[in-house]
């Protein structure tokens, strides 16, 4: 029979688990609770940066002024996607709907794609599947400065306007709910006039 004390000793144990359980679930869910704040807090201020650069396309071309190198159409030659998807996984089928509307985006183009990877998980499935990886960006942390995401901006600015590409996509997973996180495909160049 086993000794009370043993017996005792492993309850003790067990309620030592149970407490450090509570609390990283406690910071799990502060932590989950301080990103959608943040998340969402930015949601208004991105809807309204690409609703004023769509009116000043408007603009320019309506009044047929020199038209800026970001808002020039040309034939598609070269279609770049800026596929953005977390470092690291356990996120749910965040980066497996992502990874999959950006393979089904590039199957629908007739024209070659290129992409620049930021974040490892879509960065390591487009390499397993050979697509052509302009560049890549990783270890940006979940708070990426202004000086971070330069580099990115630069490369799809610099060859957008030497015309090494001609449309520019952003696949991003959008925050819907906890549980659900929805993959959009956004045109970012050239930039569109409102309607």
């Amino acid at each position: 029979m086993i000794n009370i004390r043993v017996v005792r000793r492993r309850i003790r144990g067990i309620k030592g688990i149970a407490k450090i359980t509570r609390a990283m679930e406690m910071i799990a869910t502060s932590k989950m609770r301080r990103a959608q704040e943040s998340g969402l807090a930015g949601r208004p201020y991105s809807e309204k940066i690409i609703q004023v650069l769509s009116d000043l396309a408007a603009l320019v071309e309506a009044g047929g002024a020199a038209r800026h190198p970001l808002l020039q159409r040309r034939p598609v030659t070269k279609i770049a996607i800026v596929h953005i998807t977390p470092d690291r996984g356990l996120c749910g089928g965040l980066v497996a709907n992502v990874n999959r509307r950006t393979a089904s985006f590039i199957l629908e183009q007739e024209v070659p794609v290129t992409l620049v990877a930021v974040g490892r998980k879509g960065l390591d499935f487009m390499r397993r599947y050979g697509r052509d990886i302009r560049a890549e960006f990783t270890r940006l942390g979940d708070r990426p400065s202004l000086l971070d995401t330069l580099p990115i901006s630069h490369i799809i600015i610099d060859d957008y306007t030497n015309g090494v590409i001609d449309l520019v996509y952003l696949v991003y997973a959008q925050f819907v709910s906890t549980m659900v996180q929805r993959p959009i495909v956004r045109q970012i160049l050239p930039v569109e006039p409102a309607r």
